[in-house]
């Protein structure tokens, strides 16, 4: 059941080699800049798959999954000074019991300034072939410099593993994230994986709940992406593989899913939808969003327009609205094609305040070979229009491959991270200006 990011990257960029050779589609352009912030090297840090975010000063902060001290990733630090940005290693860890390897999970921050975030291995060593099942850690600031406590560690059996998405806060001062494995071992090898809740205790470690246990099959499994809430307290997520086996024969196709507060647990599940790796899209990699009717917004992998991408589609922007069955209608936004408009998406979409929306491809073809950074605007009927606003071309110091979620800063300016390419090949900051 399990399926690498590397593999999919890999094929994807093979059929958009030959598909560039007989197709070709014009898209939308605005003039954008580009400005790479920050190249990353061995010590400073390797492979950014997170994204980012701010804090009141304007400095920006992130995780590399590979490099630092001892090559198990950083939480970093990047300050604007004149003629550039300055990069601070807030942490290095070892990849022994503080964690190692944080994926896609970024770091968020508490009122008293500390950072929070997840590392997919390390922590618990006896566990996950010694390598340990990762951890939720928490960095809080003291005098020169930062210091690491873990939260959690997992041990890979009932209560997960290997979470590759960061974590959030409720009201209450708790964390809720999910792990990619472990959780309910019947249809899953190395289990179909975990929504949790972390409750801070007066000391040590923070006592978790299993919110709900993914099944591999009807119910989802094995989430590559973080949860969100709405605002009675609900959790929104989604499921790389599983789904219905009517209509996804192999139940890899992925869920959509929607999990509600009970007094007791597990928390209920409700699939909102079953991918079918068809025009819908399939294996939805990045989390939801939520706009202001109360619809949700993500992206799929692969799915779409199945002619495209060698006939498993080059994935989907897809919107989810709720109905007064209780039922949610899927509608598909955009397929990729492959052709300059990109493929294989990973990270999730945001909004501006005009209603657009925002996201990446890692994969694309032409110019854009090594994926794109997108805009789309609704139409009044039909398919959003997409406008590249930078195509990674795959060759000189630009970066490559954009896998996360997207920020803005308060001018409107689009922040990320690719975790290949730049002066090194080890990943980059970037800055996209309107």
């Amino acid at each position: 059941m399990k399926n690498s990011k590397l593999s999919l990257m890999q094929k994807l960029s093979y059929i958009f080699v030959l598909a560039a050779l007989t197709f070709s589609l014009a898209l939308s352009a605005n003039a954008q800049t580009e400005t790479i912030l920050y190249n990353f090297a061995t010590t400073s840090g390797v492979n950014p798959y997170s994204g980012l975010i701010f804090d009141s000063a304007g400095n920006l902060y992130g995780t590399t999954y590979n490099g630092g001290a001892s090559g198990a990733g950083t939480v970093f630090e990047l300050t604007p000074i004149t003629g550039g940005w300055q990069e601070t290693v807030l942490y290095s860890f070892t990849g022994g019991t503080d964690g190692g390897k944080p994926y896609y999970a970024g770091v968020i921050f508490d009122s008293a300034g500390n950072l929070y975030g997840t590392t997919y291995s390390g922590g618990n060593l006896t566990g996950c072939a010694g390598l340990g099942c990762g951890t939720v850690f928490k960095l809080a600031p003291v005098t020169g410099g930062w210091q690491e406590s873990v939260l959690y560690s997992f041990s890979g059996a009932a209560d997960g593993a290997n979470p590759r998405a960061g974590v959030i806060f409720d009201a209450a001062g708790n964390l809720y994230g999910t792990a990619f494995q472990g959780g309910s071992f019947t249809n899953c090898l190395s289990g179909c994986g975990i929504a949790f809740k972390l409750t801070p205790t007066t000391s040590g470690p923070w006592l978790e709940t299993v919110l709900h246990s993914f099944n591999g099959r009807t119910d989802g499994g094995n989430p590559h992406a973080g949860l969100i809430f709405d605002a009675a307290g609900n959790l929104y997520g989604t499921n790389y593989w599983g789904g219905n086996p009517t209509i996804c024969a192999a139940s890899n196709c992925g869920t959509a899913f929607r999990l509600t507060a009970s007094t007791t647990f597990p928390w209920k599940e409700k699939v909102l939808h079953d991918f079918t790796n068809k025009t819908d899209g399939g294996n939805p990699a990045s989390g939801v969003t939520f706009d202001a009717a109360g619809n949700l917004y993500g992206t799929t992998a692969q799915g779409g327009t199945l002619a495209d991408c060698s006939g498993v589609g080059c994935g989907t922007i897809f919107k989810l609205t709720p109905q007064t069955t209780g039922r949610w209608k899927i509608q598909t936004i955009r397929s990729f094609t492959g052709m300059g408009d990109g493929a294989g998406p990973q990270g999730g979409v945001i909004f501006d305040a005009s209603g657009n929306l925002y996201g990446s491809a890692i994969s694309g073809s032409k110019s854009h070979v090594a994926g794109v950074v997108f805009k789309l605007t609704p139409q009044p009927t039909g398919p959003w229009k997409q406008t590249v606003l930078h195509g990674f071309p795959g060759t000189g110091n630009d970066g490559q491959n954009p896998q996360t979620n997207l920020i803005f800063d308060a001018a409107g300016h689009v922040y990320g991270t690719t975790p290949n390419g730049g002066t090194s090949g080890s990943g980059i900051v970037f800055e996209i200006t309107p």
